[in-house]
């Protein structure tokens, strides 16, 4: 996949609107189905989806970035923030790519 600014009719935007509305679609449905399925969960394995979740968007963000962080530490980072046991994984120094 390419980047935005390295597309030839960069910074012109096209869009097809059909094809977005049904990836709209797509993600509404999905959204609910997420949201009925937790509602089902413990609170434990509630927990366990959102630091899940959390961390997926954390190291998918900061890859982005140039950056990789390991998925153990962030999870430990997050696991804390909310209050939760962790395992005292520690995160280390970022290496760029």
């Amino acid at each position: 996949m390419t980047w935005n600014w390295q597309q030839s009719d960069w910074p012109i935007f096209t869009w097809d609107r059909a094809r977005l509305e049904i990836a709209d679609r797509q993600l509404l449905v999905g959204g609910g189905v997420l949201l009925g399925a937790v509602k089902h969960l413990g609170s434990e394995e509630q927990d366990e989806l959102k630091i899940e979740a959390m961390s997926s968007e954390a190291l998918t963000t900061s890859e982005i970035e140039g950056q990789i962080l390991d998925r153990a530490s962030v999870q430990s980072s997050i696991r804390k923030q909310m209050g939760l046991e962790t395992d005292g994984h520690r995160v280390g120094p970022v290496e760029p790519f």
